[in-house]
């Protein structure tokens, strides 16, 4: 790559953790919802980091943001987060300039995802540079290639049938509760916790059981009657809930807190009870482990759940990666011209004062002068000399840093740096 500097001073960098080397445990420590998220772009900003992308997802947490160093960003994410620098540099990875961009592709259509083909990572993309520009911590270069980004993963879905079937966290988890449950549409559900996973579970959940037995429970009871008046569910109080956990046989616990809120205290189970924990970090204690009766399993271990979809899905992933090249070199291509627009404009600014000064010349010189005709061929002489020039250090072959530093040398132009 023709390393691409927003400023003279600073790269930009892809810090992060994923379910790739760091477990749900130690992901939760970095998880970061809507406050810490402005919160790290407002110390950024402060920081005089040049625009921040925030990620947080129950897989991945991961910053994008220009920097001297990716210490800067590292720094960030620790201080708004439970985890220590020490725990991030046991599991993290850090991306420079093309492999930060090509991974915000590779994670934004679908191809890192833990489930191959989950796309509701775009969903968080376009949220956290809304709220990126909303702080005014964006700039042309995040936009335009979260943009980018946006467009490889609509064209992902259109052209190939890697997103096809439902497969998901979602319905990992309902698919493994109808091959353990017996009789699931005679069973009571539970579901805590009404955010995203939690309602694309409940939706799963009466999709493919033909269950009425499900209840929901949310600490803001409005949320949880929001969704049930959809599907006509039954709400409770979530004073309720252990009431409610006593009755239930699956739980589905999907909530947003920082800290488990299901432990053994809350379960008194005479019947087997399986529990099904979809929050990152765990909102569900493993000491539930030690009663009788009870299985929890966990985010983690339904997304290792493979089956013929998958497999499937497997066989669209080299034509997925055609068109994010596609997609990733015309972004490239805007970038180096990004690069020496502002030289080729500089010079072209310094052809025009040259053209200038010699009209004035042989106008005064010349008492038959005709300066308009001059001045339209002037202008022309310097367009093609320009276009010359851009179409040099277009090609690929081109040293561009190399051209452009001659290009200034040469003409002694000034370039005004942002």
């Amino acid at each position: 790559m023709k390393h691409y500097h927003l400023s003279k001073h600073s790269s930009f960098y892809a810090v992060g953790l994923s379910y790739k080397k760091a477990d749900a445990a130690v992901r939760g420590k970095f998880s970061l919802d809507v406050p810490k998220i402005d919160a790290i772009t407002k110390a950024a900003k402060e920081a005089g980091i040049e625009g921040l992308l925030a990620i947080s997802t129950c897989n991945r947490t991961e910053l994008f943001g220009f920097a001297q160093h990716p210490f800067q960003l590292i720094q960030l994410l620790c201080e708004h987060s439970q985890g220590t620098v020490e725990e991030f540099q046991e599991v993290a990875y850090v991306y420079k300039n093309q492999e930060a961009i090509s991974h915000l592709f590779l994670v934004g259509t679908g191809l890192d995802s833990q489930i191959l083909g989950d796309f509701e990572i775009i969903s968080q993309i376009k949220q956290s540079f809304y709220r990126s520009k909303k702080l005014g911590m964006s700039n042309p270069f995040l936009e335009r290639l979260c943009n980018s980004v946006i467009q490889a993963s609509k064209r992902i879905k259109n052209e190939t049938e890697i997103s096809s079937g439902a497969t998901s966290v979602a319905f990992a988890s309902v698919k493994y509760i109808l091959n353990t449950v017996p009789d699931i549409s005679e069973k009571n559900i539970l579901l805590f916790g009404t955010g995203k996973i939690g309602r694309n579970t409940c939706e799963n959940l009466i999709k493919h059981t033909s269950n009425s037995h499900i209840t929901l429970i949310n600490r803001t009871k409005e949320k949880a009657e929001a969704i049930a008046g959809k599907f006509e569910l039954l709400v409770k109080d979530y004073g309720d809930l252990q009431t409610e956990i006593r009755k239930t046989d699956v739980l589905v616990v999907a909530t947003g807190a920082q800290l488990p809120t299901i432990s053994k205290a809350l379960i008194h189970a005479k019947k087997p009870l399986l529990i099904l924990d979809l929050s990152v970090p765990k909102n569900v204690d493993d000491n539930v482990q030690d009663l009788n009766n009870v299985t929890l399993v966990h985010l983690d271990q339904l997304s290792q759940i493979t089956d013929a979809t998958l497999n499937k899905r497997k066989a669209y992933v080299p034509k997925a990666k055609v068109i994010i090249n596609e997609v990733k070199g015309d972004f490239m291509k805007w970038l180096e011209t990004r690069k020496f627009a502002p030289v080729i404009n500089a010079l072209k600014q310094k052809l025009m004062t040259i053209k200038e000064e010699e009209l004035d010349f042989q106008s005064k010189k010349l008492s038959d002068f005709n300066e308009e005709q001059a001045a339209i061929v002037s202008e022309r002489i310097i367009q093609k000399i320009t276009k010359q020039f851009a179409n040099h250090l277009k090609k690929t072959e081109t040293d561009t840093d190399d051209s452009l530093a001659l290009i200034q040398e040469v003409f002694q132009l000034e370039i005004q740096s942002k």
